[in-house]
């Protein structure tokens, strides 16, 4: 029998970060996206300790209870790898198998690209690899999708920032339920886009009812574990989006390479993300950025939040998965 999920906090680069930790054995690091916190991998922890492995979840730079650096550009992909890295060896780690949701699964991907000697395999959900462009980001996405486009409408400070912390309840069944593979706007999956003149929110009324996957009670830990940053509860994930540009100076030195790593990937049909500009050659091309890859699940029905919408398919993955790197069935 696996002991209960237990919580402490980590000094990692200068920022103190929120963990959720269960298990024993090698070290497989859960990372959640946006916007969400440990909490998006409550269905995760039990099963992957069972399996064997020492399981922990952060609540990543700027999220729910870690800290949350003023400055815009303490959130690029180099701080963010950086924090993985540092997280590890925190741990008394040498290596571990990193796992991302969404923003997390970038975080993820980047981190076995450049540093393949800790990263000793690599699992992501939703959003696939995408190797470094010929061009910038945002203008890239804008002369696709226009200035309303979810990424792009998060780029100015304060704003995306106070409509989204004006009823986090409220923000949260809302982008849930809106990414959700049961709502109807996900058949075809598209991405978010925001009419001139509307907000966010204005594109995805409260929703009369949530999705089977979720309930009032995982709303209310939602809204708890933002509380601790107040007004600024969504700032820092939104400081993510505002490194994208800056991210892709960053990482030039590194443009053309691949992962070196055995990798997972796991998404929904009808995941958003599979609407964005480009995300069929991604997907296509998977073998290519990602050569040594073990398995690409899609799942039937299943929306952008796919660990939390599908636990018992995305466990199973993994699991299998963490079993075939340490030479051992999923009954060992």
């Amino acid at each position: 029998m696996t002991s209960a999920v237990e919580h402490r906090f980590v000094e990692v680069n200068g920022v103190r970060l929120h963990i959720a930790e269960q298990g024993r054995g090698p070290l497989v690091l859960l990372l959640h996206g946006f916007p969400e916190c440990w909490y998006s991998w409550r269905h995760q922890f039990g099963p992957l300790a069972e399996a064997g492995y020492r399981v922990v979840a952060p609540d990543q730079r700027g999220y729910a209870r870690s800290e949350q650096p003023d400055d815009i550009a303490a959130y690029s992909m180099l701080h963010l790898t950086g924090d993985v890295v540092g997280l590890i060896q925190a741990l008394g780690e040498s290596s571990a198998v990193v796992v991302g949701h969404d923003w997390g699964a970038p975080v993820a991907w980047t981190t076995a690209m450049l540093r393949p000697d800790v990263v000793r395999a690599v699992a992501g959900l939703s959003v696939p690899p995408a190797p470094r462009g010929p061009l910038p980001p945002l203008p890239t996405l804008r002369s696709v999708l226009g200035d309303g486009f979810y990424q792009l409408y998060f780029q100015e400070p304060g704003v995306a920032d106070a409509e989204l912390a004006r009823d986090p309840a409220r923000s949260f069944r809302s982008l849930l339920t809106g990414g959700s593979g049961e709502s109807p706007r996900n058949d075809p999956p598209r991405p978010w886009v925001v009419p001139e003149g509307r907000t966010l929110l204005d594109t995805m009324p409260e929703p009369e009812r949530l999705p089977g996957w979720l309930d009032e009670g995982d709303i209310d830990v939602f809204v708890r574990e933002y509380g601790h940053h107040g007004e600024r509860a969504f700032t820092g994930g939104l400081n993510w989006y505002r490194n994208l540009d800056r991210n892709w100076e960053l990482l030039a030195p590194f443009h053309g390479r691949g992962i070196e790593v055995p990798a997972l990937y796991v998404a929904g049909d009808r995941d958003l993300v599979r609407g964005f500009p480009g995300a069929d050659k991604l997907l296509a091309s998977l073998d290519r950025t990602a050569p040594k890859l073990r398995r690409s699940l899609t799942l039937p029905g299943c929306g952008h939040w796919t660990q939390q919408e599908r636990p018992d398919e995305v466990n199973a993955a993994l699991v299998e998965f963490l079993g075939e790197l340490d030479g051992r069935g999923a009954g060992d």
